[in-house]
C-alpha cells in the first residue's frame, strides 16, 4: 500500500469532522491524537524496510479512517445560511432565532383601546373623563422561529416558520399565533408573510410594536411571483393575496384575492419602490372593487445617516393602510361605502456606534368619508434610543406622541413612554 495514499485519506478523514460544531473540545483532541499516531505509524513503515512491512489488512487504518469518516458524517456542521447548521444525514441547513422580549409601557394621558400598544384609531378622547396614567408589563411580543434551506440543482429551496405570543384584545393574550409560513423557490412564494403591498423597507424602527400610523401593515396567505437581476439592482413581485381583513364583513366572501404589482429598484444612495393594490369587497346585494397606491424610498445620507418615506392611498381596504377607516356596509341596503385614506410616514434612523442607535419617526394617516364615528385625520411622533450593552442584548427606550381628531372634530391626546429590554438568539 502506498505510504502517502493512506496517510492523506486518514487525514482527509480527520479534518472532515474538525469543522464539526457538535464536537466538544475533547472530541477535537482525541481525533488530534489519533491523527498523529496514524502519522507515526506511516513514518516507521517509511523507515522499515519493504519485506518487513506488515499487511495493510493487520495494521488497522481501515478500521479506524472508517470510524473518522463515520463520526464526521454524524456531526452537525456549519450549514449555508449564516448562523446555522446542517441537519445530520441531509443537505438541509437549519437556523432556529427569536428573542426574549418585555415591554413596561407609560401613559401619561388616557389610554387607547384594550390593545398594549399605540393604536391612535381607538385613543380616548379628550373630555371624556377616561383614567390616565395607565401602566402594562408585557413579554407577549416575544418570539421564535426557524429558517431552512436546501441545494437543488434550480437553486435553494428555502422555508420559514415563525410565531409569537401577541394576539390583539384582551382576550386572547398570551396565545401562540403564527406570523409567517412559507416555502420559496426559484422565485415563487407559496405561504402567509408581509402583504406585497407593505414597504417594510422605508417603516422606521420603533420600540412600540405596532409601529407608525399611515403604512400598510398585513400579514396575508398569498401566492408571489419575484422577478429581478441583483446585479442590476431591481426587481418585479406580483401576488395574489388572501382577501379578508381583520374586519371581515366585506372582505370575508370575495370572489376574487387581492392583486398586488410592485417594483423595486435599488441605488448607491438609496433605494425607491412603486407599489399597486386591486381589491373587492361584497355584501349580501353589492360587489364593489377599488385600489391602491403606495410609493416609498430611502436615501443615505452618510453611511450612519438615513431618511426614509413612503405615501400610500388606499380606497376601502383597513389592513393595507394601518389606520384607515376602511369601509362600511349598510345593514338595511347592504350598500357598500369605501374611505379614501392616504398615509404619509417620514423617518430619520441614526447609528451612533455599534452599541447604540436612534430614530425619529411620524406617520399621519387622513380620511375622507365624513362618518361621526370614524377619524378624519391621525397624527404620531416616535423618538427613540437602543442601546446595545453586548451581543444578542438590546434596551430600548421611546416616546410617543399622537393626535386623534374625528369628523365630529373632537379630538384625543396620547402621550407614552416605553421601556423595552430584548435577549435575541
Amino acid at each position: 500500500m502506498n505510504h502517502n495514499t493512506v496517510l492523506a485519506a486518514a487525514l482527509a478523514a480527520a479534518f472532515a469532522a474538525l469543522p464539526a460544531q457538535a464536537q466538544t473540545a475533547k472530541d477535537f483532541e482525541d481525533m488530534r491524537a489519533e491523527i498523529k499516531r496514524l502519522r507515526d505509524e506511516v513514518n516507521e513503515l517509511k523507515k522499515a524496510k519493504p519485506a518487513e512491512a506488515k499487511p495493510a489488512d493487520s495494521s488497522g487504518w481501515g478500521d479506524r479512517i472508517e470510524a473518522l469518516e463515520i463520526k464526521a458524517k454524524d456531526a452537525v456542521v456549519v450549514g449555508d445560511i449564516g448562523g446555522g447548521f446542517r441537519i445530520p444525514g441531509s443537505e438541509t441547513s437549519l437556523r432556529l432565532y427569536g428573542y426574549a422580549e418585555g415591554h413596561v409601557i407609560h401613559d401619561l394621558k388616557a389610554g387607547g383601546s384594550t390593545d398594549n400598544f399605540t393604536d391612535p384609531t381607538f385613543q380616548a378622547l379628550d373630555g371624556t373623563g377616561a383614567q390616565t396614567g395607565r401602566t402594562k408589563l408585557t413579554a407577549q411580543t416575544s418570539r421564535f422561529g426557524f429558517e431552512t434551506s436546501t441545494p437543488t440543482s434550480a437553486g435553494t429551496f428555502n422555508t420559514k416558520i415563525e410565531m409569537d405570543f401577541y394576539s390583539y384584545g384582551p382576550g386572547t393574550r398570551n396565545r401562540l399565533r403564527l406570523r409567517h409560513a412559507y416555502g420559496e423557490y426559484s422565485g415563487w412564494l407559496i405561504g402567509q408573510t408581509w402583504s406585497t403591498f407593505m414597504d417594510l423597507d422605508d417603516l422606521p424602527e420603533t420600540v412600540d410594536f405596532n409601529g407608525p400610523i399611515g403604512a400598510p401593515f398585513s400579514r396575508r396567505m398569498m401566492v408571489r411571483y419575484t422577478y429581478g437581476d441583483a446585479k442590476a439592482g431591481y426587481k418585479f413581485s406580483f401576488a395574489a393575496e388572501d382577501p379578508e381583513d381583520q374586519f371581515g364583513g366585506g372582505s370575508a366572501n370575495e370572489r376574487m384575492p387581492q392583486l398586488v404589482a410592485r417594483f423595486d429598484k435599488s441605488f448607491d444612495w438609496g433605494a425607491v419602490n412603486v407599489r399597486g393594490l386591486l381589491h373587492e369587497k361584497r355584501s349580501t346585494t353589492e360587489t364593489k372593487r377599488g385600489w391602491g397606491f403606495g410609493v416609498g424610498g430611502s436615501y443615505k445620507i452618510t453611511d450612519k445617516d438615513i431618511l426614509m418615506g413612503q405615501y400610500t392611498r388606499v380606497d376601502g381596504d383597513v389592513d393595507q393602510l394601518y389606520g384607515s377607516n376602511g369601509y362600511s356596509i349598510d345593514s338595511t341596503t347592504g350598500s357598500i361605502t369605501f374611505d379614501k385614506n392616504q398615509g404619509l410616514v417620514f423617518g430619520y434612523a441614526k447609528t451612533f456606534s455599534d452599541q447604540l442607535r436612534g430614530s425619529v419617526a411620524y406617520g399621519m394617516n387622513k380620511g375622507k368619508t365624513a362618518e361621526a364615528v370614524d377619524n378624519k385625520r391621525l397624527q404620531q411622533l416616535f423618538v427613540n434610543m437602543i442601546y446595545s450593552p453586548f451581543k444578542n442584548v438590546e434596551l430600548g427606550a421611546e416616546y410617543i406622541y399622537g393626535k386623534r381628531k374625528t369628523f365630529t372634530d373632537d379630538t384625543g391626546t396620547l402621550s407614552r413612554f416605553d421601556l423595552m429590554g430584548r435577549y435575541s438568539f
